[in-house]
């Protein structure tokens, strides 16, 4: 058996991509420009969306719609709190104040019945961020009818979502605005960047100008605006990394459910997918059932296999959050138990098999 130790994620970058970059650097125009351009029509179209504005990075995405959908200093936000620490602090970036709301114990997305329980008491809300966590899409069918009915902005952060589905249409289409992030761990890659995609032609234009110091054009500036920009060096990448991304998908795909098949009676819960959705498994992670989570990665990494804790902390625990008074006993048991394996594509057949013999193993070794 190959010893080499597998790694919880490896960008897949290669001559396309490269050669892309020097078609790029050829042109001389390598910071915002006509590749950026392309990249935004081109992530949008596969969307399904409108309209696409391209960013830095997936933070500055969240950032910059939230800010095109006038939300700001008055207005709260409602978000997951189990979710990487961004998706909070755009929020913050913006003046609002954020409030968190528990996540369904199988998706671990944010969980619309809390949600709507919450609206019926009367809390008011000016937006709500749903997060897709690890690829699998949020309930985001009952969240659009919750938008409609208690009027808020519905924002998708997408950014470990790519391509995934809800009864056939892909994420990026379904709120007001909704953000990707091209981070290399993703399911695909920019080296950094992101993407606000919308069909709402007033959010895109605002967001525009936000990311470009709120130019209108030239030298005139109608607001005070970030320099947010991608380059066209990372949209060049971009570009490429779109192409392949099917074939990406349906590696991780394939991957996971090859995994789960080891995984049958190993003592962890292996990843829900509802029927009416399409997971595109960013992470492939497992809730540790009679096994200590804890134990587990250290028993696979001695074998080595890398793992990670997606995420050991909610955001609420957080040094930074940590004053708000939230209940999340959903989010905060999932913190302690959940455990991501490797899934990307660059795994082989034996890699998968190893992966899921060694979980399995474990628990006679415990045992």
């Amino acid at each position: 058996m190959n010893d080499e130790r597998i790694s919880i994620a490896s960008p897949q970058l290669g001559a396309a991509e490269r050669d892309r970059i020097d078609s790029v650097i050829d042109s001389g125009i390598i910071a915002d420009g006509p590749e950026v351009r392309g990249f935004e029509r081109e992530f949008a179209d596969y969307c399904g969306a409108d309209h696409g504005v391209a960013t830095s990075n997936g933070t500055t995405a969240l950032h910059a719609a939230l800010h095109a959908l006038k939300i700001g200093s008055g207005d709260r936000v409602l978000t997951t709190p189990f979710t990487f620490i961004a998706t909070a602090n755009a929020v913050a970036f913006t003046g609002a104040e954020v409030g968190f709301v528990d996540i369904d114990p199988q998706t671990y997305n944010i969980d619309p019945d809390a949600l709507e329980s919450r609206l019926r008491d009367g809390e008011e809300v000016d937006a709500v961020i749903a997060v897709h966590l690890y690829g699998l899409p949020a309930d985001i069918t009952r969240l659009v009818e919750l938008a409609e009915t208690y009027d808020f902005a519905l924002v998708e952060d997408a950014a470990q979502a790519h391509g995934a589905e809800v009864e056939g249409k892909r994420v990026g289409s379904f709120g007001d605005a909704a953000c990707f992030s091209f981070y290399p761990t993703k399911n695909m890659t920019t080296s950094e960047g992101g993407i606000i995609t919308t069909n709402r032609v007033d959010v895109a234009e605002r967001a525009a100008r936000f990311v470009d110091h709120g130019r209108v054009s030239g030298y005139e500036h109608a607001e005070v605006g970030h320099n947010f920009r991608m380059t066209s060096i990372a949209a060049a990448i971009g570009r490429i990394q779109l192409e392949r991304l099917p074939g990406f998908t349906r590696a991780r795909q394939a991957n996971a459910a090859a995994l789960s098949e080891y995984l049958t009676d190993a003592p962890v819960t292996t990843p829900y997918t509802p029927p009416d959705r399409t997971h595109v498994f960013h992470q492939y992670t497992v809730q540790c059932d009679s096994v200590d989570r804890d134990a587990l990665k250290s028993y696979l990494d001695a074998k080595g296999i890398s793992t990670g804790v997606y995420y050991p902390k909610p955001v609420h625990k957080q040094p930074a959050y940590e004053h708000l008074s939230v209940s999340a006993p959903v989010a905060e048991e999932a913190a302690e138990r959940v455990l991501s394996l490797p899934i990307h594509p660059e795994l082989s057949e034996a890699d998968i098999e190893r992966i899921g013999r060694a979980v399995t193993d474990y628990a006679e070794v415990v045992t």
